[in-house]
């Protein structure tokens, strides 16, 4: 028989649906009946059938027809929503789905699957399982390590042996001992304790009762602080957390991770608040909503249901709740996988966004008209930074004119500036640091994502238990505080480029790259947009891990406060995405000016794929959708996918250098020939 989980103002009925050729108004009507019935006012109505209303699936909100039948509508325990006409939204009510809910109405279950053993996963891994992209199961290497901890835990209760957080209770109570009877308890009471903070409106309907009314507004509350993490955040902390579990240095059973995996598995995904954890002892209030959820209690995402009670949304998808054992409550929410597994989507964010950057750095060097021979090998050999060799290679890739012809640079072969400034001339050096700071914090981040986290520590080869202090997230926050300050840069370098383009004096071109400038105002605001984001960056720069309060009665007397820098971090790095997507579209602008002449192949190809999502500006119009869709290719690495494969051909065929003479610069080989040209600028005016 089917059945249908209904939503009406704030609560979740089960209407079994005994002929499918009821039709959706039946549905409505029914769940609209039961929700009276349970209400001592009968909700304020004085019948079902005074009661106007229409109905959407709560996944993808999709309204539907009152007339259609249930069969022809809806799947077997489909979640709807009832929508009272009259109610209006609550002030805090936190929406039914997340940001962006029509990508997740297109959400599709993997097929395929990543095997996590504890030891080898990756950043990239762990964002491709945010995404959705696979499902996980253990290798069965894993799997014995997890039985063999477990068989531990198991005989220190047999044996009752007094052990931290296993028989005892937990910081300030660490002397406390439990009797056996109550172990399973302190596991629950463990993760709803430390499900700390304020209460918030969760529900996929917001309802206050309509204004004059006199009805009671009703909520359905979770404690939480902030925010819900996005469903890809969501799974990549539930994912990074199995696979340290994986590791077999956590005591929690088997058979208690596969529910886990299961959960993962069918995107079940517990509503986690994006603040209160100090990273230190681990991330333990972000965590224990996790395992609330799994527990079946608090709140629960999936794509099928949006928001709803964890015991409907696990029970629709075929799942039980977990019951916990002794010992697996600590084993779910003693770690550093909030700080960590944002730390892996900054980082791998931050890559994508600075091979991008040197992309974006050459075009609005070829609109401006700059020189290459800042980008000389031998400049770069003698100061042999990683990250600045690699960056001035990509330059050179990208605008080396005998290889990919670009009328541009032949249009001032010949001219007589000065060599460029800064913002282009020390690209490798600026943008070199960034790239080395990156490659630096994703070791550290690898490593984090391996390691065993918990406290106390399970050594079944031992069969011992050790208290000790992996949980502390001091690695992951000064690596993050270190991975802002570093691409904050390129925001800031970026910026000045905006500058250059968008004043005349420094551009040879019109000013804010509009024509009827004065009636069109062209570029004027986007830059002004730049530099409030790189201004707002300087401030989310200072580090949060300078910062330590003293937790739990001074049990827990230094912390990492890990949280704050990642969530930090990722702001800094969306910042820095948006003034580069301005900047591409003011050097794709630059360009029209420049026509008929055009760049090399690679940047002409760039120059192609913004056109094909964003017109050039004839007048002014509305530019936020602009910079958004530019953002857009950024973050989805359009733009490096675009110019990467003429820079690993420049790469693969080892293209000599081109070093033509400039007869505006000084050479030997010039005075002997006294002949030679090249596209150079002069590069003794400065320091």
């Amino acid at each position: 028989m089917p059945r249908y989980t209904v939503h009406v103002r704030g609560e979740w009925l089960a209407v079994p649906c005994l002929n499918c050729t009821n039709t959706i108004g039946w549905l409505g009507r029914e769940a609209v009946r039961r929700y009276m019935k349970n209400k001592p006012d009968n909700g304020g109505f004085a019948s079902v059938e005074e009661v106007k209303f229409y109905i959407r699936r709560c996944k993808g909100l999709g309204l539907l027809d009152l007339d259609d039948t249930v069969e022809d509508a809806l799947e077997d325990n489909e979640f709807v929503e009832v929508v009272i006409e009259g109610d209006i939204m609550s002030p805090d009510f936190i929406p039914s789905q997340p940001e962006g809910v029509h990508l997740y109405s297109k959400y599709r279950e993997p097929e395929q699957y990543i095997f996590l053993d504890g030891n080898s996963l990756t950043t990239e891994d762990l964002v491709n399982l945010g995404k959705g992209l696979y499902k996980i199961k253990l290798t069965p290497e894993a799997e014995a390590r997890v039985e063999q901890s477990r068989e531990v835990i198991e005989r220190i209760v047999k044996e009752q042996t007094v052990v931290y957080g296993i028989t005892t209770g937990f910081g300030k109570f660490a002397r406390t001992v439990i009797p056996n009877s109550k172990l399973r308890e302190l596991q629950v009471n463990l993760v709803r304790s430390h499900s700390a903070g304020n209460k918030k409106s969760l529900g996929v309907f917001p309802f206050s009762a309509p204004v004059g009314s006199g009805l009671v507004t009703e909520r359905v509350t979770v404690s939480g602080v902030g925010k819900p993490l996005s469903p890809e955040r969501s799974r990549m902390l539930l994912a990074l957390r199995i696979n340290v579990l994986a590791k077999g240095y956590s005591g929690i059973s088997l058979e208690t991770l596969q529910q886990v995996i299961e959960a993962f598995n069918a995107s079940c995904l517990p509503y986690i608040p994006e603040k209160g954890t100090v990273g230190a002892s681990g991330d333990l209030a972000p965590l224990s909503h996790l395992a609330l959820g799994l527990i079946g209690e608090g709140k629960m995402w999936s794509p099928k249901s949006g928001w709803a009670d964890a015991k409907y949304v696990l029970e629709a998808h075929g799942l039980r709740p977990i019951t916990l054992k002794p010992k697996e409550g600590l084993a779910l929410i003693n770690g550093t996988q909030m700080i960590t597994s944002l730390g892996c989507e900054a980082v791998e964010r931050a890559g994508a966004i600075a091979r991008q950057a040197d992309i974006i750095a050459a075009l609005t060097l070829e609109v401006l008209k700059g020189t290459t021979r800042a980008f000389d090998t031998d400049i770069h050999a003698v100061r042999p930074h990683r990250g600045q060799a690699e960056v001035a290679f990509r330059f050179r890739s990208l605008l080396d004119s005998d290889h990919h012809p670009s009328e541009i640079a032949e249009s001032h072969r010949f001219c007589d500036r000065v060599q460029d400034a800064y913002t282009m001339r020390c690209c490798p050096q600026v943008h070199g640091v960034v790239n080395d700071t990156i490659a630096f914090v994703k070791d550290i981040m690898t490593t984090e994502i391996n390691s065993a986290t918990d406290n106390p520590m399970v050594f079944a080869e031992r069969a011992e238990t050790i208290s000790g202090g992996n949980f502390h997230g001091e690695y992951p926050a000064k690596a993050l505080d270190y991975l802002a300050i570093g691409v904050h840069e390129l925001a800031a370098i970026s910026e000045r480029r905006i500058e250059r383009l968008c004043n005349p004096s420094l551009s040879e071109l019109p000013a804010f790259l509009v024509t009827e400038g004065g009636l069109n105002s062209g570029f004027m605001i986007a830059h002004c947009t730049a530099a409030a984001l790189v201004s707002e960056n300087k401030a989310l720069c200072h580090p949060s891990s300078v910062d330590s309060l003293s937790t739990s009665a001074a049990t827990e007397d230094h912390v990492s406060m890990g949280g704050w820098a990642a969530r930090k971090a990722l702001r800094v790095i969306e910042h820095v995405e948006q003034v580069l997507a301005i900047e591409l579209l003011a050097a794709c602008q630059g360009i029209e000016f420049l026509r008929p002449l055009r760049t090399t192949t690679p940047l002409e190809k760039v120059y192609d794929l913004v056109r094909s999502v964003v017109r050039p500006w004839m007048k002014d119009r509305f530019m936020a959708p602009d910079i958004e869709a530019a953002h857009k290719l950024l973050v989805e690495q359009k733009v490096w996918e675009v110019a990467k494969p003429y820079i690993e051909k420049y790469r693969r065929e080892h293209i000599p250098e081109s070093r033509p003479i400039s007869p505006t610069a000084f050479s030997l080989g010039s005075l002997e020939m006294n002949t030679g040209v090249s596209h150079d600028h002069r590069h003794q005016d400065e320091l």
